[in-house]
Order: C-alpha cells, then structure tokens, then sequence
C-alpha cells in the first residue's frame, strides 16, 4: 500500500493514547512543537479513565473525581490540550483499570481490553480517514508498559494504520487514507533515564531513577544481562523548548499527577543540556525514509 497524498500543505499528527494523561506523560513536548510550527495535531484518546487511581495526594478529598472520575478526567485533558495546543477526540471506551493481586482478577466486562479488535479500531479508522494524519504516534507491543488498555491501544493503532486506506475493510467508515508513517514512542528509554541519572548525580543531586536503572541492568542468576529492548531509537525530535510546555500538560491532570513527584525530578534547564529530545523508533514508512531522523515527516514535506 502506497501513502495517501492530499490536495493540501497542511501536515497532520495523530498520536494513539489509552487515556487522558497519556498524553502529557509520552511525547508532549513533540506534540507542542510541531503545533506551534503550523502542523495540525491530534490526540485519539481510547478510554475515559473512569477507573483511575487518585495519585496527587492534594486531590485526595476533592468531591468532582470521586462522584465522577470520567468527567474530571474529561476537564483535565481539555486543559492539557489547551496548554499544548492540540486537538483532542474520544473513542469511547471504558477504562480497563490496572488488574493487581495474583492470581489477577478478571478485567470489568465490557472495557477496553477485553473488545474484538474490529469494535476497538472501528472509531480510530473512522478518525484516521476524516482526519487523514500523515503520521501516527503510538506505543510498542508491550503497551510501554503492560497495562491492559497500553496494550490494546498499541494494537488499534497498528490496525488502523495497516487497514484505514484499504477500501475493502471497515466500509462505511469514510473514504480510505494511508497514513505515510506509524512510530513508537520511547518515552521511557533506559538510555534517556541513564543520561539524566549521571547528570544529576554529576550535580550532586539526588537521583529519583537509580531505582529504575538497577532493575534494567540487573543480571538473573546465571549472569545474563536484560535482553536489548526489543525497538531501538531512530528518530530524535529536538523539543526542548517546549519542554515547560509538556510539564504544564502534565500538572493539568490533577488527578493522576503529583506536581512534587517523578516527572519534575529534572529541571527543563536541565533536560535540555542533557537530553534535550524526545525518541521514537520508525516502525513503518511508506515513504522513502533515511535513518537516522530529526523530523517525524522526513520523506513526507
């Protein structure tokens, strides 16, 4: 299948998400700066978060997300999609919650996770054809972490962008459109976290990640050492400057961000001297592509 070619100038991203915060927390800072320089950004957020834990402890007693998580949520990723400037759209899942406890407990009937794939991808191909991105964000096999609704998330996103231009499948969805390229973020690469690690420990600061870093490095008991991630960066978006912006995001979503807690353990002066980009890994082009990449519409302008 050959990408989609439109009439006009205008560039389009759409970047897949499982919930509202998902998208402040993966490839915000990406999302701010191609839509400052005129590209139309948009958020497909999967699920209402209706089953999300309050995780900022000055939330803890306020009444809205208790009697209606859903529609807080709702208010906060209308904020967070003001601060970045993007467009947000629904897809209407329920969230799956987090399934803890062994055995696992079964996930709610009806959520996200548990939908035949058609019904799950059917509202994203009928956006990817009336939105017609030339490019899609999304997460990799492992959901970036194995949440039940990451993963299904990654799977929509990989079905509409194989099946949204063909005309034989989903029909009466619109008129077909094949994106040019479909992406996995690598928010949380271990090469990003061990850069901002040493540079913290190098400015006699107090690491939040060396946790995190002995877990990836730890060897079993024979020795080996953790398996090469499975996606390798090929694309680094130089977003820096909008790396404020991406925080702001974050913080929108009262709910589920702790404004003293892990994301704002690195200053944005900091992160730009550092790592002053955000990764991805080039999955599928039909453009040609050279790696590696600085711009996610290399072969497309």
């Amino acid at each position: 299948m050959t990408a989609s070619r439109s009439s006009d100038q205008q560039l389009r991203l759409l970047a897949v998400h499982a919930h509202p915060d998902d998208e402040s927390s993966k490839g915000a800072a990406t999302m701010a700066m191609y839509a400052a320089a005129g590209v139309d950004v948009m958020v497909a957020t999967c699920t209402d978060g209706s089953r999300g834990d309050i995780q900022n402890p000055a939330m803890e007693d306020a009444p809205h997300p208790k009697r209606d998580m859903a529609g807080a949520r709702r208010l906060e990723m209308a904020n967070a999609a003001a601060v970045l400037g993007i467009k947000q759209r629904w897809l209407g899942f329920v969230d799956s919650g987090l399934p803890e406890g062994d055995p696992l407990p079964s996930l709610p009937a009806g959520c996200f996770a548990l939908q035949p794939l058609e019904r799950a991808t059917a509202p994203l191909v009928r956006l990817v054809r009336n939105f017609k991105p030339h490019v899609i964000l999304s997460y990799d096999e492992n959901g970036g972490y194995p949440h039940p609704d990451h993963i299904m998330a990654h799977k929509v996103a990989v079905e509409a962008f194989e099946a949204a231009g063909d005309a034989d499948r989903y029909p009466g969805l619109g008129e077909p459109w094949a994106p040019s390229k479909l992406y996995y973020d690598r928010a949380f690469s271990p090469e990003r976290f061990r850069a901002l690690h040493f540079a913290l420990e190098e400015a006699g600061l107090q690491s939040p990640y060396a946790e995190r870093l002995a877990a990836w490095l730890e060897a079993d008991a024979e020795g080996h050492t953790p398996p090469v991630p499975a996606h390798q960066t090929t694309t680094q978006v130089d977003c820096g400057d909008f790396f404020e912006a991406r925080d702001d995001a974050l913080r929108a979503h009262r709910t589920q961000i702790d404004p003293l807690g892990f994301f704002f353990a690195v200053s944005p002066e900091l992160q730009r001297t550092v790592w002053p980009w955000e990764d991805y890994t080039l999955v599928t082009s039909r453009v040609p592509s050279e790696l590696p990449e600085k711009d996610l519409f290399a072969g497309i302008r």
